[in-house]
């Protein structure tokens, strides 16, 4: 599949090629062993799980050094592909099943990734401060910002992409970022279209939310 990823990112290196390449092996393998994706859905790694998750590399260029938190990792979505688009940054993934994130440590020592280390914690238990908070539809916004609220980012001046949550979620959002609205005048909220960053049907109706204060 890497025609596949070099269409949308032509710059990667041979390493991220040959990394991207074994997701879909490495996935389908401990996917026999512990459902951390659907079964119906395995014959659509590349697209629904990899891409959709590199999605967010195409519109937030991370500086490095950056520390990013996947809240809800499952697998390791979107946090693992993310991780080995840019190997500077530091990513921390958390998951309450505790099984998901072995499989998530299995990848990741199978690839090598040494910017990735996996937790089995609640979101509410977390104690650390991220730059970045990304996640991938875990539940709604409103219960999500609950979940996260002592550990929000603080955005600032200098620091681009703004410091914040970004959050993958598909179908009509409207009632749910109207649900938002006690916190819109705190936070910035804008949405971008997956449909507009990668041709295939399945992001018709995808989008990235990025709320930042």
């Amino acid at each position: 599949m890497s025609n596949l990823y070099l269409k949308y990112f032509p710059a990667l290196s041979d390493i991220q090629i040959q990394q991207l390449n074994e997701l879909e092996k490495l996935y389908l393998k401990w996917n026999n062993k512990i459902n951390v994706i659907s079964r119906k859905d395995t014959q659509n790694i590349v697209v629904n799980h990899v891409l959709h998750s590199l999605s967010i590399a195409k519109k937030f260029e991370f500086p490095d050094n950056s520390k990013l938190l996947d809240i809800g990792t499952g697998g390791g979505f979107p946090g693992i592909p993310l991780a080995i688009l840019f190997p500077n940054c530091q990513f921390t993934l958390v998951d309450s099943i505790a099984k998901k994130i072995s499989v998530v440590n299995a990848v990741k020592k199978e690839l090598n990734l040494n910017n990735v280390r996996a937790f089995a914690e609640r979101a509410e238990d977390l104690s650390i401060k991220p730059d970045y908070i990304i996640s991938r539809a875990v539940t709604r916004l409103n219960r999500f910002m609950g979940w996260i609220e002592g550990i929000m980012p603080v955005s600032d001046e200098v620091v681009v992409p703004k410091k914040g949550i970004i959050y993958l979620k598909g179908g009509d959002l409207t009632e749910e970022l109207s649900e938002l609205s006690e916190v819109s005048s705190k936070y910035t909220i804008i949405s971008h279209a997956i449909s507009s960053i990668f041709d295939e049907p399945f992001f018709e109706t995808k989008q990235i939310i990025h709320l930042y204060q």
